[in-house]
């Protein structure tokens, strides 16, 4: 039985093909299209998807949507008599992208496949229970409690359930307009970045601040009851009306207007974003209590899934307050998720299939689920496009990109099949030494482009994460943040430093804070991947070569991409970051190019990637 899932028309679509329960594939539109963050109906993920399992769309049992229309325009009705005379503002916002395209999936999904068939093969799901499915089904546990925060699906923001089995069920909600997803992302917004796409970004400056207005945010913006549940006060927020995140009254509880964005970020965005992330750790965990005493003592297994589930400073709370022994979070924790929750329902739940769970090991696959290219495909690209290139034999390769490593290189790396989610996991990295004090700012201003405070992860062995870091046991997806050993640490004070340098984060970033300083954050935390030989060997070999070398089991891995554009899918997009970046190195299958050797790299403005999967 194949089922296709598929998420779209809010952002990050995406498309996942499961066979008999199993995961097959799955990619984010973005990849293909090269658009961030797109939402369209993923044609090319679709048919990645089924070119993957070697299928027409007359093969599928199934084509299952994350998320229920006729709910969504239910919440917008309604919200438009909520908004009274400022309700214009919210048609404009919505109506055509709600009346011309998302009522009207089902045509626009069958449009894409080329006809389904039959009738009776389009189905539609609620958007949190495609979250529930996506951090259930695919995780090691037999039963488990699951909790969804987001933004908004039709009208549920939060969801509490549980799952056993093959079956999964949402018994508590909040509905919108209260969100704390969209709290956060309020803040996100006033701090001056993107919405959807900067959150990351409001998590990794909140260590540079205090939480100076955690005060402010509880007495004014959000009433947190003992069991996590909440109400917003609505009169400083706009969103509700299809407008900013925020408004004037905001702007004046705080000071001032909106930071523009790319202007300097100043002590009142640092403080901020440690306030509110603050409020949000205190939410979290206060709901995961909430969901423990709902579920009882017999069970000891917690799922994650809703955009809030990627936000790891929190994530790492919950596991340090040890209210449940075992945490899964779904790694396409977002929107595209949604893709693989809807199909994963329809299998187990809808059409009562048996499932298979180990206990230990999830059904993720590492979740490298994308499009992958082998040797001969790469090296014909590059024969044919006469780029220069050394070939190296397996055993040997691990050991040259080591010693690269070492030499202080910057080193793309491109192979097995991308991944699926947000993170890049070593399929569609850059790495570096992750003991260079220098290596954090010179990796996020001459490589990838963006704000010189945001931190870099560590990739780590994993039978070495604890010699490292204050954590036992896997964090495969790069979704925990702990704390660096403190035997490892250097004294480092940064309100002392920022002081010195004229609240310069650059300087401030430089000043090494452990014996592995590229991957410590200001405050010592870090957001760690492990790595193990079975799910990713590649990876692995890599950093065990660096360690044989070094005695350090450590490196940074951030997304082989550059701001404001999608990690790379195709051999192409690698070579196109590869030359636009001052990268120094490309690994790409078995083979290594050098920058310096390349041809002198041209812009050109129709250039389009064409994707060939083998």
């Amino acid at each position: 039985m194949y089922v296709l899932g598929i998420s779209a028309l809010y952002h990050d679509a995406a498309a996942a093909l499961i066979k008999d329960g199993e995961i097959i594939a799955a990619a984010q539109e973005e990849r293909f299209t090269r658009i961030k963050h797109d939402q369209s109906v993923p044609q090319n993920a679709i048919h990645y998807c089924l070119g993957q399992a070697g299928i027409i769309s007359d093969e599928l049992e199934a084509v299952v949507y994350y998320d229920n229309p006729i709910m969504t325009t239910d919440r917008f009705i309604n919200n438009l008599k909520y908004a009274g005379k400022d309700a214009a503002d919210l048609i404009e916002f919505s109506f055509e992208s709600l009346f011309n395209k998302k009522m009207w999936i089902n045509r626009a999904i069958e449009n894409k496949l080329g006809g389904l068939g039959k009738q009776g093969k389009l189905f539609v799901i609620e958007h949190h229970i495609s979250h529930a499915a996506s951090a259930f089904f695919p995780s090691p546990y037999e039963k488990a409690a699951i909790i969804t925060i987001d933004g908004v699906g039709e009208w549920a923001t939060t969801t509490i359930g549980y799952g056993i089995g093959n079956k999964i069920k949402l018994i508590k909600e909040i509905d919108y307009p209260h969100s704390l997803g969209l709290l956060y992302s309020a803040f996100t917004y006033f701090c001056g970045f993107k919405v959807n796409s900067g959150d990351y970004k409001l998590m990794g400056l909140a260590p540079y601040g205090k939480p100076v207005y955690y005060d402010i945010i509880k007495n004014n913006l959000i009433d947190i009851k003992q069991d996590g549940s909440y109400r917003l006060n609505l009169d400083y927020f706009d969103y509700q009306y299809g407008r900013a995140m925020t408004n004037e009254k905001f702007a004046e509880l705080f000071g001032g207007s909106r930071r523009v964005p790319e202007s300097r970020i100043t002590q009142r965005e640092m403080d901020m974003a440690a306030s509110i992330q603050k409020v949000l750790e205190e939410v979290v965990l206060l709901i995961v209590k909430d969901a423990k005493q709902m579920i009882g003592d017999e069970c000891d297994n917690l799922v994650l899934a809703g955009g809030v589930a990627l936000n790891c400073v929190s994530n790492g709370n919950i596991l340090r307050n040890n209210i449940f022994k075992n945490i899964w979070i779904q790694p396409a924790a977002g929107d595209a998720g949604g893709a693989l929750g809807a199909a994963l329902y329809y299998y187990f739940q809808y059409s009562n299939n048996s499932r298979q769970y180990s206990g230990k090991s999830d059904g993720q696959k590492g979740t490298y689920l994308g499009p992958s290219y082998d040797n001969v495909f790469v090296e014909n690209y590059l024969r044919k496009n006469n780029y220069k290139y050394e070939k190296y034999e397996e055993k040997d390769i691990y050991e040259k990109i080591a010693e690269l490593i070492d030499r202080q290189y910057v080193i793309g790396i491109f192979a097995g099949r991308m991944e699926y989610g947000p993170r890049a996991l070593g399929n569609r990295s850059i790495i570096g030494d992750a003991r260079s004090a220098k290596m954090q700012s010179k990796l996020n201003l001459k490589i990838k482009n963006r704000e010189s405070f945001r931190p870099f992860a560590p990739s780590v062995l994993e039978e070495r994460v604890s010699d490292y870091f204050e954590l036992k046991g896997k964090s495969p997806y790069m979704l925990i943040c702990a704390d660096v050993q403190k035997t490892l640490r250097k004294e480092f004070d940064l309100e002392v430093q920022l002081e010195k340098n004229d609240k310069d984060l650059l300087a401030a970033v430089n000043i090494p804070r452990s014996i592995i300083p590229a991957v410590t954050h200001v405050d010592y935390s870090a957001r760690v991947q492990t790595v193990n030989e079975e799910t990713n060997p590649v990876f692995y070999k890599i950093i065990k070569a660096f360690e044989k070398r070094t005695g350090c089991g450590v490196v940074i891995n951030t997304s082989f991409n550059v701001r404001g554009e999608p990690i790379v899918c195709s051999p192409e997009d690698a070579y196109k970051c590869f030359m636009r970046t001052e990268m120094d190195v490309l690994m790409i299958g078995n083979m290594i190019l050098y920058k310096s050797e390349q041809p002198v790299w041209e812009e050109r403005e129709d250039w389009r990637t064409v994707y060939e999967l083998d």
